[in-house]
Order: C-alpha cells, then sequence, then structure tokens
C-alpha cells in the first residue's frame, strides 16, 4: 500500500481561471517539502498544472532569496528612476565612499558592511557594493562566523554576486581563519611555556 504525502499546511488563491497553491508537504518517506504549483482552468473544462518543489535541505536558501528578493523590489519601487541610476558609489561624497574612509580613518573605523562591500568591488546597475553587502549580512544576521563558512552557491544565491565576487570574499575568510589559527597556536605555546 503506497503512503500518501500529507499536506500539514496550505495557502491558496486564485485569479480568473488560474488557481495558485502554496503547500508545506511531509513526505512519504518523513522529510519535508514546499510546493508552490498553479492549476489553469482550459477551454475543456480540464486543469493543467504547473509546479515547483524545494526541498527541507534548501529552505533556508530559498527563504534568503526570496527576502532578498522582496527586500530589493521594495527598495526599487521607492526610489525615484533617476536616483537607481546615481547609487553608484561613485556619486557618494569622497568621505562616504569605502576606499577613501579606509586611507582617512583607517580601518578600524570602518563597519563590516563597507569592509565587505570592499571584498565584492562593485554591485550593479541598480544596488551599489555597499548595498549588496548590507543585504548579504542582513540575510545572515551580521554573523561573520557564518559569512566565514558560506560556499560559492550559496554567495552566488545574491543577485549581483557571481564567481569572481564570491571567490574573493571566500579567499578572504579563508586567510582571516588562518591567521586566527595561527595566533591561536601562539597563544597556546605561550601558555604552555609559562
Amino acid at each position: 500500500m503506497k503512503i500518501k504525502e500529507h499536506i500539514l499546511a496550505s495557502e491558496s488563491f486564485s485569479d480568473m481561471d488560474k488557481f495558485y497553491y502554496f503547500d508545506f508537504v511531509e513526505a512519504a518517506n518523513g522529510s519535508f517539502f514546499m510546493r508552490i504549483s498553479r492549476n489553469d482552468h482550459k477551454e475543456d473544462d480540464t486543469y493543467e498544472r504547473h509546479a515547483v518543489v524545494i526541498f527541507q535541505e534548501n529552505f533556508e536558501f530559498a527563504m534568503e532569496a526570496l527576502t532578498s528578493m522582496f527586500r530589493t523590489a521594495g527598495l526599487q519601487l521607492r526610489k525615484p528612476q533617476d536616483e537607481q541610476a546615481l547609487n553608484g558609489i561613485k556619486s557618494w561624497s569622497p568621505e562616504n565612499r569605502p576606499r577613501e574612509k579606509m586611507m582617512a580613518a583607517g580601518r578600524e573605523a570602518m563597519a563590516d558592511t563597507e569592509l565587505l562591500a570592499m571584498l565584492i568591488g562593485s554591485g550593479t546597475p541598480r544596488e551599489s557594493a555597499v548595498g549588496l553587502a548590507a543585504r548579504i549580512l542582513n540575510c545572515i544576521g551580521h554573523d561573520l562566523s557564518r559569512l566565514a563558512s558560506m560556499t560559492m552557491e550559496e554567495l552566488c544565491v545574491f543577485r549581483g554576486m557571481g564567481r569572481a565576487k564570491s571567490s574573493t570574499i571566500i579567499a578572504a575568510m579563508e586567510l582571516g581563519r588562518r591567521i586566527a589559527a595561527i595566533e591561536q597556536e601562539m597563544f597556546w605555546l605561550k601558555a604552555v611555556q609559562n
């Protein structure tokens, strides 16, 4: 006897002859998945179904991607078109640009967002590198340990992040991790010697 999936939660809405469903489902094997589907009512009185399934191991990434998409869309809807074209860091006053700020005030004066933006290097036509850095940090709860452990695939989920930018961040985080390991080793060597 085939065990059926169990829908734990469901939301739906319709628009004319299209019906949309968001289901949170427990599979027969005990794992969970989300299914987003649309049923189209056809002229011959049948329905055509289209669905996307997001598995449990990808929930976090899917939610981050959706959160980021809605946040970015919301910001873009509030900006006048001419402001969107002028949001690049080069349009900022020099004292607010990350590189110039570091040269004038030193690295200790830099916010995490500004440091990450310097690694990213450039944003997109609609978002500065600082905006992209802030979006990444917001999505991970400003947890730098989490940033240090992110994979290429996780970083590339963010719009504006490709393999080159992601590689730069991963390389910088790995250097930081190696420095921390050396410092910890030196600390323990000094402790043993004393």
